[in-house]
């Protein structure tokens, strides 16, 4: 069980040097931006405890996905996986446990802490059986896909839209709106194959901006219920509204532009720290997207004729 520790240390040192950080730095760089943005959300949402507690459990879920889990059985056996999904749950589990601690929000942490050891115990399937139809043509497949995956998450945002108009809070209206753009910029996190960008017939430039037109396009068409609900219920509010909605595809054009500055690689560190950043602060977006535009376009030239 020591030996697996080890080389996931190993494994996640050895990302971190690719992306050209010295490893403690790496750490240091990645505690200080969580701090950051805990601060930042804590700030400006009275939701942010449950922002808190839903991002360390959708981590645990995925490390609980059932194929990793059998893998874990049949690697190191039966009692050793449930030791290890414990302590992977725990290790997760501890920054957002301390915010929530340095919070003052005590029964929130032990809950957290519960929940962690009890997901560990069990193990999800992130596929089903039958075809989950979409609203999306099969040509943007980020979008396709992604919305397969995630759809139970749009049910809770839409939901959330009208406890929102219900009780009369605008603020809970603009975060299931602002749910449902973070679930979509998931959606550009991993590359897919070199080949599927070389079949293009597209240079850089007009690659990038049939990407993000369909991102933006496909967007409108998965927040219009939430946004057109606010705006009929809470019109003097019209000017928050559109500026949620533009802050959103800001961050999903600047996500798009990310994966591509860092491809056929993921989106390591250093393009992370860029965007926690510019989630801390968010007029830096301003300046991070002409500088991922042109990190994409150099690093797209060499796949497609430009």
């Amino acid at each position: 069980m020591k030996e697996y520790f080890d080389l996931q240390l190993v494994m996640t040192n050895r990302k971190i040097k690719e992306s050209g950080i010295n490893p403690a730095l790496g750490y240091l760089l990645g505690l200080l931006t969580l701090v950051l943005l805990s601060e930042y959300i804590f700030h400006k949402t009275e939701f942010a405890k449950y922002v808190v507690i839903l991002t360390c459990l959708s981590f645990q879920f995925r490390l609980s996905e059932k194929h990793r889990m059998d893998f874990l059985l049949s690697t190191f056996g039966d009692k050793s996986k449930y030791k290890i999904r414990v302590l992977e749950n725990i290790i997760v589990c501890l920054p957002f446990a301390s915010i929530l601690t340095f919070k003052f929000l005590f029964l929130e942490a032990i809950i957290l802490f519960l929940c962690s050891i009890s997901i560990a115990l069990f193990s999800f399937r992130t596929s089903l059986n039958f075809t989950i139809p979409t609203p999306f043509s099969k040509n943007p497949f980020e979008f396709t896909t992604g919305f397969r995956k995630t759809f139970l998450i749009f049910l809770l945002a839409y939901a959330l839209s009208v406890i929102a108009i219900n009780v009369g809070n605008f603020n809970l209206g603009i975060f299931s709106m602002l749910l449902i753009f973070l679930i979509t910029l998931s959606y550009y996190s991993k590359p897919e194959e070199e080949f599927y960008v070389w079949v293009h017939a597209d240079t850089p430039k007009s690659f990038l901006m049939k990407k993000m037109m369909i991102a933006t396009k496909n967007s409108i068409l998965l927040t219009i219920p939430i946004s057109l609900g606010l705006l009929v219920f809470y019109p003097t509010y019209y000017d928050l509204i559109l500026l949620f909605l533009l802050i959103g595809f800001l961050f999903l054009w600047t996500m798009i532009l990310a994966k591509y500055s860092a491809f056929p690689s993921e989106i390591n560190l250093p393009e992370g720290i860029i965007i926690a950043f510019a989630l801390s602060f968010p007029p830096l977006i301003l300046l991070i997207i002409p500088y991922f535009y042109t990190k994409s376009i150099k690093n797209l030239r060499r796949i497609l004729n430009d």
